[in-house]
């Protein structure tokens, strides 16, 4: 029977893990079209140059969010790799599929971080950063094709701010990767303030939720208050009844005492009560019988 309404509850709240799933899937495919629409827009105001970083200005509304762009050869990325906010990608690392010339536009979330990434049972330790890559061959095309990046077996490794990281220690601490599913892939922090990667996307470190010692003092608190006040009451509606139930028997003596008096004797040593005693007089009857008559034939 409990295997039958677990199974059950399953069904009826798949639907709705399927319907979270792709509202973030949503978010974070629309905040990527975002940042590519004004990453290209930096790119193609005027004639920029390759191997430099520049910084993409965003809508009022992603004000604490950072944008900035680079374009690179293929043939600079096979021999130098590039090393751009933080994102460290190896040499020898060629875009699948392969282009000549291509855009990596990286992004900071800052403190929008948790509204578009979470994590069950971990707190986001650092803003989530993350880096797309992008085919460069045609600028003037509005929409720009994905590439994968094959770094040969090498990992990308991604520094974080060290004053974000410093909170947690290396014992708790996690690295995330964020995927486009809304599926998140921890992995251990092999170096202070660096995580590593095989692909581009989104990334953070973590650490397991804990309650502060504020917040548990402040439930202990309201636990105790709340079992005295339960105690309380469970005292005050205990002499309340107690009182009524004595005034209602002091009403009924009241009564008892208002109706037939009962006079009282003592029986060796108990008192008992005693009714008057009324006996029944005689009636006599001052009638005469009535003289039977004689019959003159007797």
């Amino acid at each position: 029977m409990g295997q039958n309404k677990r199974n059950l509850c399953f069904i009826l709240l798949f639907p709705l893990m399927l319907h979270f799933i792709s509202l973030v899937h949503c978010f974070a495919e629309s905040l990527d079209t975002i940042f590519h629409d004004h990453a290209l827009r930096v790119m193609s105001q005027q004639r920029r140059h390759t191997d430099e970083l520049y910084d993409a200005s965003l809508p009022e509304y992603l004000a604490g969010m950072k944008v900035s762009v680079v374009g690179l050869r293929s043939r600079t990325l096979w021999r130098r790799g590039a090393n751009f906010s933080g994102f460290l990608i190896p040499p020898k690392t060629l875009p699948v599929p392969y282009v000549k010339r291509l855009l990596i536009v990286y992004h900071n979330l800052g403190n929008w971080s948790s509204s578009y990434y979470s994590l069950s049972g971990y707190t986001l330790l650092t803003p989530v950063v993350g880096f797309l890559v992008y085919d460069a061959s045609y600028l003037s095309s509005r929409n720009l094709s994905k590439l994968e990046l094959n770094t040969n077996g090498k990992t990308i490794s991604i520094a974080f701010n060290s004053s974000s990281s410093a909170k947690g220690s290396n014992q708790v601490t996690k690295c995330a990767a964020f995927g486009p599913l809304g599926d998140v892939f921890l992995s251990e922090v092999s170096s202070p303030n660096v995580c590593y990667s095989r692909s581009q996307g989104h990334f953070s470190m973590v650490i397991p939720f804990e309650r502060s010692h504020k917040m548990s003092l402040l439930w202990i608190v309201g636990f105790v208050a709340g079992l005295l006040g339960l105690i309380l009451v469970g005292l005050v509606g205990t002499v309340a009844v107690r009182s009524l139930l004595c005034k209602r028997t002091q009403e009924m003596e009241k009564e008892a005492d208002e109706g037939e008096f009962l006079q009282t004797y003592w029986i060796a040593s108990s008192k008992m009560p005693r009714a008057e005693v009324m006996r029944t007089q005689p009636v006599l009857e001052s009638k005469p019988l009535p003289i039977p008559k004689m019959s003159w034939y007797a």
